[in-house]
């Protein structure tokens, strides 16, 4: 009798969950058929599954109000007729993509500046945090207590005790034995103002219930003054991450920006401190002048759960569409929607060159493998796909026709587009991009090319461990 009970309380469960998965709005067929497979191939586990991950858990009062400081950063936002923010007819499209799913314009007058490869960059950063005379505000997903991690650290609580108003935030996840180090402690001492972005509570199962664990701050910002910002794909940490140091070294972009661009950096900071903290920052909203040489055309383009509408994959997807003869990609990870896939697969196919570079060597092993399991497709269509081999590239770039770049903090996933709050920057200049070039062609002369024929001999094993992944990609 109790097995007979049991059986029919987990069948109503189950129907209740799927007719859930059926009925839900902005759902891509693909993720409604694979959770329906996973809710009725996995008893109990796929149940499971989709009360902890299947749905973007957020309460109304928090999406509420994120959506109220969004709302009065962006209805403060007042063209300066010393900016030119009129696009080039190739990026109208594009720039258009980008307001639409971030909701800022794009601004001319910035200078852009893409920083060395080795641990100088962030050397820059502390360099900056020690002439700063007003504010720094910094905003990592991960922060190391290692050589880089400490001198940032020691520069903040050096500005803090000169009087200089500090604020910091970390994600509670990636950032979780910094925030119980010495460094950590330095800077709370000084004086400065630390915030963890999704503290994860015990017990965690209740808080699963009413918040999705997995939502984090993936965001990299360095804004000092007001005059120059800082944001790419790396954290705050050496390239040797001893979190992970046998993917080492950990290879990324940092840039250095000054002029107009800087007031769309800090409106991303200022909403999340203000979503996290209430306290209103909107008084150092001010305009930033272009910069003394500033050619740069730029627009922040920031995404988040919270949103209901749009992902940095829709501008990513029209930017493949706008290119006319070569793309060059670089992305650790590779997981993309149906719309990003068949884009870059078409991309090719109609005659424009495009590279893709990936790490040879993956720091997670599902993710490396559901990579794989686009690459048949990708190659097919005429994808040229070169394999990082000294460390893990981690940088997230995409260029097209050496006329525009799309850098920042997501990755080419589902995760990036769908779960992280992520900042990314489109940047429109020659200059600027043609340095961003010449280091993703530096990656492809410490590549190897992966050939197709290559792909068709893995053994069984693997191409059904892949293929099985890339079906699961929705989930993921």
């Amino acid at each position: 009798m109790w097995a007979s009970l049991l059986f029919v309380l987990h069948f109503t469960v189950a129907l209740g969950i799927v007719l859930r998965v059926l009925t839900r709005p902005r759902l891509e067929p693909s993720t409604r058929l694979a959770w329906v497979m996973v809710v009725e191939a996995l008893p109990l586990i796929g149940i499971a599954a989709y009360i902890l991950f299947g749905e973007i858990r957020i309460s109304r009062a928090e999406r509420q109000k994120r959506a109220d400081v969004r709302a009065r950063i962006i209805e403060s936002w007042r063209p300066s007729p010393a900016v030119v923010d009129t696009p080039p007819g190739f990026a109208r499209t594009v720039v258009e993509a980008g307001r639409g799913v971030g909701g800022l314009a794009a601004v001319g007058g910035n200078d852009i500046t893409l920083l060395a490869e080795d641990d100088s960059a962030i050397d820059a950063v502390a360099d900056a945090i020690d002439a700063a005379r007003e504010n720094v505000h910094l905003l990592f997903y991960i922060w190391l207590d290692d050589v880089s991690g400490r001198k940032v650290a020691s520069a903040v609580a050096r500005a803090s005790l000169r009087g200089v108003s500090c604020r910091v935030v970390v994600d509670a996840l990636g950032s979780r034995a910094f925030m119980r180090s010495d460094a950590w402690r330095e800077m709370e001492a000084a004086g400065a103002e630390l915030v963890s972005a999704f503290p994860l509570r015990r017990p965690l199962i209740l808080q699963a219930l009413w918040r999705r664990l997995d939502l984090r701050n993936h965001r990299k910002i360095a804004i000092i003054d007001g005059k120059i910002g800082f944001t790419g794909s790396r954290n705050c940490a050496d390239m040797s991450f001893s979190a992970k140091p046998r993917y080492a070294p950990w290879v990324d972009v940092l840039f250095a920006i000054r002029g107009p661009a800087l007031r769309q950096m800090q409106s991303v900071f200022m909403a999340d401190w203000m979503s996290y903290t209430g306290e209103n920052l909107m008084d150092l909203l001010d305009w930033v002048p272009p910069a003394p040489d500033g050619r740069d055309l730029a627009q922040v383009i920031a995404t988040g759960p919270d949103r209901r509408g749009g992902s940095i994959a829709e501008t990513l997807v029209a930017m493949l569409y706008s290119a006319r003869e070569k793309v060059l990609i670089s992305t650790p990870y590779y997981v993309p929607d149906q719309s990003l896939d068949a884009a870059l697969a078409a991309c090719a196919r109609r005659g424009v060159s495009v590279t893709m570079i990936l790490p040879e060597r993956n720091d997670s092993l599902i993710v490396g493998a559901t990579s794989e399991g686009f690459y048949h497709g990708l190659l097919a269509a005429g994808v040229r796909i070169f394999l990082f081999r000294p460390g893990l590239l981690h940088a997230k770039l995409l260029s097209v026709d050496g006329r525009m770049v799309m850098m920042g903090s997501a990755n080419l996933d589902r995760r990036s587009f769908e779960l992280n709050y992520e900042m990314n920057m489109l940047l429109i200049g020659e200059d600027i991009t043609g340095a961003i070039d010449a280091r993703q062609q530096s990656y492809i002369e410490r590549a190897r090319e992966l050939p197709l024929s290559e792909v068709t001999g893995w053994p069984l094993w693997r191409r059904l461990r892949n293929n099985l992944l890339a079906l699961a990609s929705p989930l993921l």
